[in-house]
C-alpha cells in the first residue's frame, strides 16, 4: 500500500504471477479500486509497455464504489506490462472548489487564495498550450469579474484530464499480458482420423485396407471449402497389442482389428514414432505441406499415455504406478476400465519424465507441428503443464495447446492460467436457453484466465440432442458452437448428420475410436445429404465479421420465449455488429419477441436499424421489440448484420 491506496487490479491471474490472455488488436478490459483520504480529487492511468518498449498511458474512468476503468489494446505478439498509476490531482481539486464556492455566493475577496492557487497550478501544466496562458492572464486580472475571470480556466477541463498535474503519484506492481497470434482465440477445428480416409472395410466394418497420410490429403480440400482453419489428428504413433480393444470398445480384439490410436506404443516405436500403416516420417511431412496449401494447419494430439507394449515401460518402469502384486496400473475412470493404456507416474522421476516430454514435444515442432490437442490434461500435475508450454514458448512463442479437459470449473481454469492456449468446456451438454446463457456468460468473465472451444460433438461424445434432434439440431448446434465461441470444431461425421450411440451410453456406435470409418463425402453432397454447405455459411459469416472474432463482446438480449436464445456481438473498434436469434426446439416451429439492449447495440432505446439475414439474405427492420418467428425445417436461427 502506497500513498494512495491501490486494489482490486484486474485483469489478474494468480495473484499477478502468471500472464492474462489476450491476442493483438483485441481490447482489453482494465479495472481497479483506487481511493484516499479526504475529499481532494485523484486519478489514475493504465501505464502499459509493449515488448518492444514502447510505453503508452491511458487515462481512466471513474465509476462508483472508486472503481476505475479503461480498456487498452495490444497490436503486436508478446509479453506486455501493465500497472496502475494513481495520483493526486490539483486541478480537478481546484475546480471542483472554485466551482461550488461561486454558487455558494462568495465574492472575489473570498476566492482571492483560490485564484492564487489556480495561477500556480496552471504554471505547473505539463505542456504549453496558447489557452492557460489566456486563463493565466484572466485568473491575474483583478479588475475583470469574478466569472469572466475564472471562466477560462475551468474551461481546461478536457485538456488537464488527458495531461494532468499530478502529485502523491502511486504506483501498483506491475501485470502481464501474453498477446499470442490471432488464431490462439478465433479458429475453427475440424478432426478426423487419417486412418480412416482411404480406408476399406468390409460388410462387418472389419479392416481390409489402412488409409494413409496420402489417402487422407485426399479429404484436406473439403475440409478447407468449410472454412476450417485447422485440422485435429488424433494419436498418429504405432498402437500397442497387448489388450488391444476391439470394435465398439470389446475388451478381445480379433487380428483385423486396428486398435485405439491412444494407446500409443509398440515394438515400432512410441511418442515420436509413426504409426507405419499410416507411412513414414517423410510422409507426414508431405501431409503436413498438403495442409498448408489449403490454407491449414494441423493439431497432432498429445496423449501422455503408454500401451503396456510402449518402449518406455520396459526402458523406464519407474514412469508408471507398480500395485502391492507388482503388476502396472491400467488407466480408470471407473466404471470405465482401459486396460490397453498405462498412465504415467509424474512423481516418479519427474525430472526424467518431464526432460523426455519436452524432447517429444520439440521433435513434432521440428517437422512443423505448431498446434497440439492434448489430451486429458486435468490427469497430469498443473505445474508440469505450466513448465512444459513455457519451455516450449521460450523457443517457439506461437505453438498453441488445446486442452482436452472435461473436469472441475476451478482445475479448467486452472490449466489456462498455467499455459493451455484454449480448452475444451461443458457446451455440449449445456442445452437450455438459460444454463447457455448462464455459461457463457461464466467463461467472459474468466476470458483472462479460459479461452473455450466449443464441440457439439467429440469421438467420446454423442449428446443426446443429437441423437435423438434429427438435422436439424445439427444446425442448431452448428449455429450455437461457431457463434456464441471464437473457437469451435467438429468431429469428422457431422455433416453427414451421424448420430447413432452404442446402447445406454454417450458414444457412437461403431465407434471410429476402435475401427476405420470410411465415408462416402462425396456421394452425400451430390445427394444434398450433407450440412457442410451451412457449415460453409457458418465459417464464411465468422471470417467476414470481426465482431465474431471475440469473446469478451458477447452480450445476451431477453426474449420471451425459452426456446428461444438470442445474443449479439460489436466490434469496437469497426461497429461491425451481429446479432443471433437461435431456435433450441429441433421438432417444432416457435415465436417469440426480442427486447433488445439497445445501448449494447450502440443505440438510443427508441431508435430502429436495418438487418440482414446471413443465412436467408432477408432484410428486416429491427428495434428494441421485435416478434420472430423459426422453423427448424427451414432455418434455426438468424444471423443479423446490423447495416450501420
Amino acid at each position: 500500500m502506497g500513498r494512495l491506496a491501490i486494489e482490486s487490479i484486474t485483469p489478474t491471474v494468480h495473484n499477478g504471477q502468471l500472464p492474462a490472455k489476450a491476442v493483438p488488436g483485441e481490447l482489453i478490459p482494465v479495472s481497479a479500486v483506487a481511493y484516499r483520504e479526504g475529499h481532494d480529487a485523484m486519478g489514475c492511468f493504465v501505464v502499459w509497455r509493449g515488448p518492444d518498449g514502447t510505453v503508452r498511458r491511458t487515462r481512466m474512468n471513474a465509476q462508483g464504489d472508486d472503481t476505475w476503468h479503461a480498456a487498452i489494446t495490444p497490436d503486436q505478439e508478446g509479453r506486455w506490462t501493465f500497472q496502475i498509476e494513481a495520483f493526486s490531482d490539483p486541478f480537478q481539486t481546484w475546480s471542483n472548489a472554485v466551482r461550488k464556492k461561486i454558487e455558494a455566493g462568495q465574492g472575489p475577496e473570498d476566492l482571492r487564495n483560490d485564484l492564487a492557487t489556480g495561477v500556480k497550478i496552471l504554471h505547473r501544466a505539463p505542456m504549453p498550450e496558447p489557452r492557460i496562458t489566456a486563463a493565466i492572464e484572466a485568473l491575474e486580472a483583478a479588475d475583470m469579474p469574478l466569472g469572466v475571470r475564472v471562466s477560462p480556466a475551468l474551461g481546461l477541463h478536457d485538456l488537464f484530464w488527458a495531461n494532468p498535474v499530478t502529485e502523491l503519484t502511486t504506483r501498483s506492481a506491475e501485470r502481464e499480458i501474453l498477446a499470442e497470434r490471432e488464431r490462439a482465440l478465433f479458429s475453427a477445428w475440424y478432426e478426423f482420423f487419417p486412418r480412416s480416409e482411404g480406408a476399406v472395410v468390409d460388410a462387418d466394418g472389419r479392416a481390409v485396407r489402412h488409409g494413409t497420410f496420402r489417402t487422407a490429403a485426399d479429404r484436406l480440400p473439403g475440409i478447407a471449402r468449410m472454412g476450417f482453419d485447422i485440422v485435429y489428428l488424433p494419436p498418429i504413433h504405432p498402437i500397442g497389442r497387448t489388450h488391444r480393444k476391439g470394435r465398439d470398445n470389446a475388451l478381445v480384439a480379433e487380428p483385423a482389428d486396428v486398435g485405439s490410436p491412444w494407446a500409443i506404443g509398440a515394438a515400432e516405436g512410441g511418442h515420436d514414432a509413426i504409426h507405419p500403416e499410416l507411412g513414414t516420417l517423410d510422409d507426414f511431412r508431405w501431409f503436413l505441406g498438403q495442409a498448408r496449401e489449403n490454407g491449414l494447419e494441423v493439431a497432432l494430439d498429445l496423449a501422455l499415455q503408454c500401451s503396456p507394449d510402449h518402449p518406455w515401460v520396459a526402458e523406464h518402469p519407474e514412469w508408471f504406478t507398480t500395485l502391492p502384486d507388482g503388476t502396472i496400473a491400467y488407466a480408470e475412470n471407473p466404471p470405465k476400465k482401459y486396460q490397453d493404456i498405462y498412465p504415467l507416474n509424474f512423481d516418479n522421476d519427474p525430472e526424467g519424465i518431464r526432460a523426455e516430454i519436452l524432447r517429444v514435444v520439440r521433435h513434432w515442432v521440428r517437422q512443423g507441428v505448431r498446434v497440439f490437442r492434448v489430451d486429458n490434461p486435468h490427469t497430469k500435475p498443473i505445474d508440469f503443464w505450466h513448465w512444459l508450454i513455457g519451455q516450449v514458448r521460450t523457443t517457439d512463442p506461437d505453438v498453441l495447446f488445446l486442452a482436452e479437459a472435461f473436469t472441475k470449473p476451478t482445475l479448467m481454469r486452472g490449466l489456462g492460467a498455467a499455459g493451455f492456449t484454449q480448452s475444451y468446456t461443458y457446451f455440449t451438454w449445456r442445452t437450455g436457453a438459460r444454463e447457455l446463457r448462464d455459461y457463457c456468460e461464466e467463461l467472459v468473465r474468466t476470458a483472462d484466465v479460459m479461452r473455450p472451444s466449443f464441440w457439439p460433438t467429440t469421438p467420446d461424445i454423442l449428446h443426446e440432442s443429437l441423437q435423438h434432434g434429427g438435422p436439424p439440431m445439427f444446425k442448431i448446434r452448428a449455429v450455437l458452437a461457431a457463434l456464441l465461441s471464437p473457437s469451435w470444431g467438429i468431429y469428422s461425421g457431422y455433416e453427414l448428420y451421424e448420430h447413432v450411440a452404442r446402447p445406454g451410453v454417450e458414444e457412437f456406435a461403431q465407434n471410429e475410436k476402435y475401427q476405420l470409418r470410411p465415408r462416402a463425402w462425396a456421394r452425400a453432397e451430390a445427394a444434398g445429404e450433407s450440412l457442410a454447405p451451412f457449415l460453409t455459411r457458418l465459417n464464411e459469416v465468422r471470417n467476414g465479421h470481426p465482431a465474431l472474432r471475440r469473446l469478451r463482446n458477447l452480450r445476451f438480449h431477453d426474449v420471451d420465449n425459452d426456446q428461444f436464445l438470442c445474443w449479439s456481438k460489436m466490434d469496437s473498434e469497426t461497429g461491425d455488429t451481429v446479432i443471433v436469434v437461435c431456435s433450441l426446439d429441433s421438432h417444432n416451429l416457435q415465436w417469440g419477441n426480442t427486447s433488445l439492449n439497445m445501448p449494447v447495440l450502440g443505440y438510443d432505446w427508441h431508435e430502429r436499424f436495418d438487418v440482414v439475414d446471413q443465412l436467408t439474405g432477408e432484410r428486416f427492420t429491427w428495434g428494441q421489440h421485435n416478434a420472430v418467428r423459426l422453423d427448424p425445417f427451414d432455418e434455426p436461427a438468424h444471423i443479423l448484420v446490423v447495416q450501420r
